[in-house]
């Protein structure tokens, strides 16, 4: 029996004309027959989901290293939470909540174990070949690291999960080629090569719910961890209008909550407020650029799926709050510096004998390579751990490993 995808409807909710069509995408590097029972943007995000990149996401720190508690987010639940945002948003605004799905899921493959510190060490240590950008590295994992299919690297994704995984946070280039954040990391510029993303061009709209549903979660569950781990009290949190606005309502309405459920009535209630903001500034800058098709998006020269103007300020607030009192917290900064010698020994380390890369699948050949490709094979292993991989790999070759807790 033959099914017809489009008759049965598979990944055909109701979009509008601005979203991105999964029946009519631009394609893959490597072409492939289509699935008559999943879209190509469900593929795309199956796929993402199947990949080794995307459980060890399980073992790799976000804010707080693992073993300060089992409770705290770890990339993973980041992850899975910034998708569920990314879904309420594309579904408000009829977007194709696959896609935006697969962008959330995959856009943070490329960060090191211990978080931002291990992405700094290593940039660091890269610095004399190119240094480390994580987007650039989520992008190598899904075109060439992974290692999963007999006929190409990589996970063959659409031309348009590639667009969002590479620019959901704004154009790379200006019109006149000049990157608008600094220099375009080298495997982008290198893939696109082969695939031209676009670079001076916005994503899609599913793309940029996915990025500021990033900005949801971690501005959420930040605090969250942060009252869990005593370095937060909700009189810090007074120092934001906003949340100072919202405990002030769950008192009148439930005066004797216990600690637990306020933190969580709290949390709610930012989740929604956030959301809906950008659903509502989303659908005024619809209204204003009107555009006809997902290319109308991509050139409309803004992003339209982001916060207002008051709620940008209040997302500043909050992230001033947390730098000050999380992300600088003297014991914090003593784990981060900790987590940072583990990283720069382990690169001296493979870069001086790489046959300590323990699985790598080009340990045999990197010996002999130029010293620029021997580091960044290296940066891949590195940026490949957990957080407990390097740990225990530290272990092994080191007589001392500082702690982290």
């Amino acid at each position: 029996m033959t099914l017809d995808r489009h008759a049965l409807g598979f990944g055909a909710g109701q979009r509008a004309i601005y979203a991105a069509d999964p029946w009519l995408n631009r394609g893959r590097l490597f072409e492939e027959g289509q699935s008559p029972t999943r879209s190509d943007f469900q593929r795309d995000r199956d796929r993402i989901v199947h990949t080794t990149a995307f459980r060890r996401l399980k073992h790799k720190t976000q804010v707080f290293i693992a073993a300060d508690g089992d409770h705290y987010r770890t990339r993973l639940t980041h992850t899975i939470e910034v998708a569920q945002i990314a879904r309420a948003l594309a579904r408000a605004l009829k977007l194709d909540e696959d896609l935006a799905e697969g962008v959330a899921l995959v856009h943070d493959f490329g960060h090191t174990p211990f978080g931002h510190t291990g992405e700094d060490a290593l940039h660091e240590a890269l610095a004399p070949y190119g240094g480390f950008d994580h987007n650039a590295q989520s992008l190598r994992i899904v075109t060439k690291l992974e290692r999963r299919y007999a006929e190409f690297d990589g996970l063959n994704l659409t031309w348009e999960s590639l667009e969002g995984l590479v620019k959901h946070n704004g154009p790379l280039l200006t019109p006149k080629g000049e990157g608008t954040r600094g220099p375009v990391p080298q495997p982008i510029l290198d893939y696109c090569a082969l695939h031209d993303l676009e670079l001076a061009s916005y994503a899609s709209l599913e793309a940029q719910v996915a990025a500021i549903a990033d900005d949801i979660a971690y501005n959420t569950h930040d605090i969250d961890d942060g009252l869990r781990a005593g370095y937060l009290s909700f009189d810090m949190l007074e120092e934001v209008p906003f949340l100072a606005e919202l405990m002030a309502e769950v008192r009148r309405l439930y005066p004797a909550l216990e600690p637990s459920r306020f933190t969580h009535e709290i949390m709610r209630r930012q989740i929604t407020a956030m959301v809906e903001d950008v659903i509502g500034y989303a659908q005024a800058a619809l209204s204003d650029v009107r555009p006809e098709c997902v290319d109308d998006v991509r050139q409309a020269g803004r992003v339209m799926a982001t916060f207002s103007e008051p709620f940008a300020a209040t997302d500043k607030a909050i992230k001033k709050m947390l730098f000050s009192r999380i992300y600088r917290h003297p014991e914090v900064m003593r784990v981060r510096a900790n987590a940072a010698s583990i990283v720069t020994d382990l690169f001296q380390a493979f870069m001086d004998d790489p046959q300590q890369m323990q699985g790598h699948y080009w340990v045999d050949h990197i010996r002999e390579m130029p010293e620029a490709a021997r580091a960044r094979h290296v940066g891949d292993y590195l940026a490949g751990m957990t957080d407990n991989y390097a740990v225990d790999t530290h272990r092994r070759l080191f007589d001392h490993t500082p702690e982290l807790r």
